[in-house]
């Protein structure tokens, strides 16, 4: 008998862990969606890449996005303040939503045209952020192109070469 609630409380927990500390959204921004089609596969690689570039901008499923130098997708945490300098997402909640760093004060970016910045993580490390936005990875994301954080929780949004949540 206790074994099946301990597992039961066990899945409780990984699935809020998951769903990314959700709840009501702090700051949201929003764009008109992007055209989907299904016939738009995500790319495997990022589709402006300049030679040492941090950030560049990738096709998705999604539209235009943001992506690392890999093309790992980015995302937004709506629970996040615009320019706060904070991130909302601690604890738990960084283990399904890595944080993307820097080691530079000033990132370079490829097709991005939202304005980059960073802020001291709790560790030390320099978050990345755009248009005063905290950006993330997550962890579920095993390959370039991949953007399965998309609306996670109804928290986790992809990000717009222009800096802006695509909903």
């Amino acid at each position: 008998m206790k074994k099946p609630l301990s597992f039961g409380f066990a899945a409780l927990v990984l699935t809020a862990a998951l769903a990314g500390c959700g709840g009501s959204p702090g700051t949201t921004t929003s764009t008109p969606p992007a055209a989907t089609s299904s016939a738009a596969p995500p790319s495997s690689a990022p589709a402006t890449a300049a030679a040492g570039a941090e950030m560049t901008v990738a096709s998705s499923s999604a539209g235009q996005i943001v992506v690392d130098s890999k093309g790992m997708s980015l995302y937004f945490f709506t629970k996040d303040v615009k320019d706060s300098g904070t991130s909302a997402c601690t604890e738990a909640c960084l283990a399904a939503w890595p944080i993307f760093t820097t080691t530079s004060d000033a990132p370079t970016v490829d097709g991005v045209t939202g304005t980059v910045g960073t802020i001291s993580s709790p560790d030390g490390k320099e978050h990345v952020t755009l248009n005063g936005m905290p950006l993330y990875y997550y962890a579920k994301d095993k390959a370039p192109g991949d953007v399965t954080g998309q609306g996670v929780g109804g928290v986790w949004y992809l990000v717009s070469p222009a800096g802006e949540m695509i909903k």
